[in-house]
């Protein structure tokens, strides 16, 4: 799956980069989409690599708190951006004229500044908060990677602090992002049902199929991940937790490019059109 959405990723920016035609706001979020999937995927794989291929392995651990600063931050990150393609499509679909003016390259990348910067923010007292602990019951993380509440259980003292942070977050991200997205296509749904014909009705839906696959693909394993944590940490074999754990950060990755180069008409034309010349170079 890591080569898969390194490749499909990096293949996604670079035909979105060389055509100047895809310069626009809704190519530009999913640039940003793929980027910080490849962030993503490359901060976990290599250390799922090494276990997968020669066993638990030693980290250190400012190592580990800066794996956990990203992981969740990325993750953080793309949860918002698939809130901004959202509320993209919404304008899209329901005010189409006014599209140009309201969803400008600029605000596109005001929007991913802030968002990222809104990751930063919230994130930082992650690794903040376990690294005020010096002792632990156990060295052994029972996850592939640095996760705040893989780290949490193995510490000796008083976590209710990490734990209510850590619930606050996820409330105050995923929560919120849903929220806004459900919202968004609400939305959507309003102005589709009010075009005249079947035909307008299904070319305005099938502009956002792609990101309701990607949406799907990115938050339903993190529920299942989330809620096998919270809730049945004592009854669901850790072995589960992990597979959980790693799909919802490795599938999305891997899935978006696909679901994107084939949905997408212009990146799929596009990209038959590099295939085809490099083609003819050989």
């Amino acid at each position: 799956m890591y080569l898969l959405a390194l490749l499909g990723n990096a293949t996604l920016l670079t035909v979105i980069r060389i055509d100047s035609t895809l310069h626009q706001p809704m190519f530009l979020l999913l640039a940003t989409l793929a980027a910080t999937d490849l962030g993503l995927a490359t901060s976990i794989a290599p250390g799922l690599l090494a276990v997968l291929w020669f066993g638990p392995q030693s980290v250190q651990y400012a190592v580990c708190l800066i794996q956990m600063f990203f992981v969740h931050a990325l993750t953080a990150v793309e949860s918002g951006v698939l809130l901004a393609m959202a509320c993209d499509r919404a304008v899209a679909v329901g005010r189409p004229l006014h599209y140009p003016i309201l969803v400008t390259k600029a605000r596109v990348g005001y929007a991913v500044s802030a968002l990222t910067l809104k990751a930063v923010a919230i994130v930082v007292p992650f690794p903040l908060l376990v690294a005020r602990f010096e002792h632990f019951h156990a060295r052994i993380i029972h996850h592939a990677y640095c996760a705040h509440m893989a780290v949490v259980e193995l510490v000796v003292g008083n976590t209710r602090v990490n734990n209510l942070y850590g619930l606050a977050l996820s409330l105050a991200v995923s929560g919120v992002d849903i929220l806004g997205i459900a919202g968004s296509y609400g939305l959507i749904a309003h102005a589709v049902l009010r075009l005249p014909t079947r035909e307008a009705r299904a070319k305005a839906f099938g502009t956002c199929s792609s990101h309701i696959c990607v949406i799907l693909a990115f938050y339903v394993p993190g529920l299942f991940s989330y809620l096998t944590h919270r809730f049945g940490r004592h009854t669901v074999p850790k072995s589960v937790h992990i597979l959980l754990s790693n799909i919802y950060l490795l599938l999305p990755p891997a899935l978006n490019p696909l679901i994107y180069g084939v949905r997408t008409k212009q990146i799929r034309d596009r990209f038959l059109e590099m295939f085809k010349f490099r083609k003819k170079q050989f």
